[in-house]
């Protein structure tokens, strides 16, 4: 049988980037090439697109950018081409590819941009399509979406940069401390501080708008992280085990950490949940709920709050969520028994059916 010709992606202009490289390791790890001939593309930090034939455990010492490995291309919008342009020894020719799967995270990741291109190309790809893509990037948008749909969101004020802070003071401390700041359309949690009083308020500002013109100020909820695995396309969705995020202090940020590999600094993730099995059905119905309303397809990460009062609150989702050996995604897809395997097929199988 032929195989399936799939390029995937790492790297790119994202603040995440070297959690693309561990990402797209994982998968080179996991992928089965009797089904597939991957052709491997890296994306620099300033935006360069490259054919990798390197070994991959030099992505993930991000050694990757070598002459004798790499070879300039350029992803072609032409449909006729359904592919990659090649320039070799300033000799030009084009491959073509069946699907694209994007393991990149963040913006230009996971926020339409790159999405676009794919859909200007007619190009089969891994993901949420280019729509639901920059709904969910935009985290006050996204909010009033799942809201509308009834589930319970954060109480939140939205900021522009063109806006004067202290002509919403009035609104912020309306809010009850402690606050998080976060900018609306950044990866991760990079950019987001934990405020406990007025006076630590304008340094968080300043650093969310570091990673966007558009800030949220949202209050804290009481209660733990849990989060829900989703996979596939409308009313046919797989799920995986809820899993916990247990803080000792802080915030959940893991992939902010020196050597999240070994141990989370200030979090321990449990997988399955310590939670009732009622709540934790619950907790599925609400991440199968949120994922339909944004439109999502293919796969993505849905992440929520549960108060001491059992009341779920959405937070956030992540589109194309982390495939490390630590990420969270793969590992509730396991603890329900769907390797990161069977999820490559499945992604790639969906991706193919759009």
């Amino acid at each position: 049988m032929k195989k399936i010709k799939v390029a995937v992606l790492f790297g790119g202009c994202s603040d995440e980037y070297k959690i693309s490289l561990k990402s797209v390791h994982n998968i080179m790890t996991h992928i089965d090439t009797s089904k597939y001939e991957v052709i491997i593309i890296g994306i620099t930090k300033d935006g360069k697109w490259y054919k990798y034939d390197g070994p991959v455990d030099m992505i993930l010492d991000d050694a990757w950018l070598d002459t004798r490995f790499c070879t300039q291309i350029i992803m072609a919008p032409n449909r006729d081409i359904h592919g990659f342009v090649e320039i070799r020894n300033e000799k030009v020719s084009s491959t073509k590819i069946d699907v694209v799967f994007p393991v990149l995270h963040g913006k230009c990741g996971e926020d339409g941009s790159i999405q676009g291109l794919f859909e200007l190309a007619n190009i089969p790809y891994v993901g949420c399509k280019m729509c639901s893509s920059v709904l969910c990037m935009d985290k006050d948008v996204a909010h009033q979406n799942v809201k509308s749909a009834g589930e319970k969101v954060t109480s939140s004020i939205t900021i522009y940069d063109y806006e004067i802070i202290e002509s919403r003071l009035e609104e912020i401390n309306a809010l009850k401390y402690p606050l998080f700041v976060k900018p609306a359309s950044s990866g991760s949690s990079f950019g987001v501080t934990k405020v406990n009083a007025q006076n630590e308020l304008m340094s968080a500002i300043k650093e969310a708008r570091k990673y966007g013109c558009k800030i949220i100020i949202e209050e804290s909820v009481d209660g733990c992280e849990v989060g829900c695995a989703v996979l596939g396309i409308g009313e046919n969705l797989m799920v995986g085990e809820v899993d916990q995020i247990e803080l000792s202090h802080g915030f959940f940020r893991i992939h902010q950490e020196e050597k999240p590999e070994i141990r989370s600094e200030n979090s321990t993730i449990h997988v399955p949940a310590h939670l009732e099995a009622n709540i934790t059905a619950q907790i599925k119905e609400s991440a199968k709920t949120i994922y339909n309303a944004l439109g999502c397809t293919g796969l993505a990460r849905v992440d929520m709050f549960l108060t001491p009062q059992n009341e779920i609150v959405f937070n956030e989702v992540n589109t194309m969520p982390g495939f490390t050996s630590y990420s969270r995604y793969p590992r509730m897809m396991e603890a329900a028994g769907i390797s990161i395997s069977e999820v490559i097929d499945k992604v790639i199988e969906l991706a193919l059916s759009k």
